[in-house]
């Protein structure tokens, strides 16, 4: 497989990945965050480090329109529910495993 193809089926199935994100706002940043180690704010954050690497300016916000699909206080207001005690553990080791340390 030629890198053009390549690079064109990568972004189809991330253009997919973020449809299916889009269709499933039920599913909370903080799940994602437990189970998988990665949530939409990370995909966010790595869309705009790919872009800044490539000399696009990009802010956070920016990058969490594209993959929230929309302002992220409107998703955050329309669709994030409050997460239990259990879950905010939870995701507190995750996030010390999988991102580092909060400053």
């Amino acid at each position: 497989m030629d890198d053009m193809t390549r690079t064109e089926l990568e972004a189809a199935a991330f253009r997919a990945l973020l449809e299916h994100l889009n269709r499933r706002t039920d599913v909370q940043n903080i799940d994602m965050m437990n189970l998988a180690g990665f949530c939409r704010n990370c995909l966010s954050r790595w869309y705009q480090e790919a872009a800044n690497e490539r000399g696009v300016e990009m802010d956070k916000d920016a990058a969490r329109e594209i993959i929230y699909g929309m302002p992220y206080a409107e998703w955050r207001d329309k669709f994030q529910t409050e997460a239990g005690a259990d879950k905010q553990a939870a995701f507190e080791k995750s996030f010390q495993e999988n991102v580092g340390p909060r400053e």
